[in-house]
């Protein structure tokens, strides 16, 4: 496998580099959100249409990097199952690499930085070789994708609690062992429990909530590719939780969320309210791009 990163030109209606944040940052941790770019910050936005070098995962869409600056450089450090552009500790030296070379660097990712995005491994290399970095907070996928789809993920009536938790388990051979996860803890009641990543572990993560005392008939959902045109939805119960992944050919990106607000989904999934909301937005968006380029004019 060759693991070069790939280096690629983008046409944008971003054409003009406005200023950045600040003039010492060298590298930034950008957080792009779970797909939809209406739902991007101001501050992320800034950095996209400035940095010399936006280096970005396989989960940033296209209408995402057609906001970035036209003629930065483009390089992709995707990461799917089993199918690694470059291995994480490359991706850190990478960054201190580009940053050396004199270059301002939007570390672009799916999501937040600091969410299950690694941003921590990368942040740990940059203050290691004393460069200069900021982290740009994203909306995460636990909260964008329930709010898309009508989920709320706390409800005085249904859950009191909130865990996120990543589905990249380790599945123990050995019987006697101990696991690293918290079974007992993920499977309370009253809670609701939102899955990163957890599709191709769905078989286990069943077995272990109701073997640990989750109801078999705990209402969960599946959102895959949240937030974005394609979006899909599945609800069902924990029961039926890998049937449903298998049933339904389920992709990635996708989201679990386990808990009674699942219930929620029926009455307030408005998907025609939510539908004319993403087009004010969006109108919204291309007037803060059209005010950004003539600034920087």
């Amino acid at each position: 496998m060759n693991n070069a990163p790939v280096s690629i030109s983008l046409n944008s209606n971003a054409g003009n580099k406005v200023n950045l944040p600040s003039v010492n940052t060298r590298v930034y941790l950008v957080g792009g959100g779970p797909g939809d770019p209406d739902l991007l910050t101001i501050k992320a936005l800034r950095v996209m249409q400035a940095a010399d070098v936006i280096v970005y995962d396989y989960l940033i869409t296209d209408e995402i990097l057609t906001l970035c600056r036209t003629d930065a450089e483009y390089i992709s450090v995707g990461k799917k199952a089993g199918n690694h552009t470059l291995p994480q500790d490359q991706i850190n030296q990478l960054l201190v690499d580009l940053a050396n070379q004199g270059k301002v660097v939007c570390r672009l990712k799916g999501g937040d930085p600091y969410i299950y995005g690694r941003g921590g491994e990368e942040a740990q290399l940059l203050a290691k070789y004393n460069i200069p970095y900021q982290v740009v907070p994203g909306i995460t996928a636990a909260a964008a994708c329930s709010a898309a789809v009508g989920i709320p993920l706390t409800h005085r009536d249904y859950a009191q609690s909130l865990q996120f938790v990543t589905g990249h388990l380790k599945k123990s051979t050995d019987a006697n062992a101990q696991s690293d996860t918290n079974w007992q803890s993920l499977a309370s009641t009253n809670q609701t429990l939102v899955i990163y990543m957890g599709i191709i572990q769905s078989p286990e993560i069943k077995h272990q909530l109701i073997k640990h005392g989750r109801a078999a008939d705990t209402p969960v959902a599946i959102i895959e590719k949240g937030t974005r045109p394609d979006q899909r939805v599945v609800i069902g119960t924990l029961a039926t939780l890998d049937e449903l992944v298998q049933s339904h050919n389920i992709g990635s990106p996708a989201l679990i969320i386990v808990g009674e607000v699942v219930n929620l989904y029926s009455e307030l999934n408005g998907q025609d309210v939510n539908n004319q909301t993403n087009q004010d937005a969006q109108q919204e968006l291309t007037k803060i791009i059209q005010i950004a380029q003539e600034q920087a004019a």
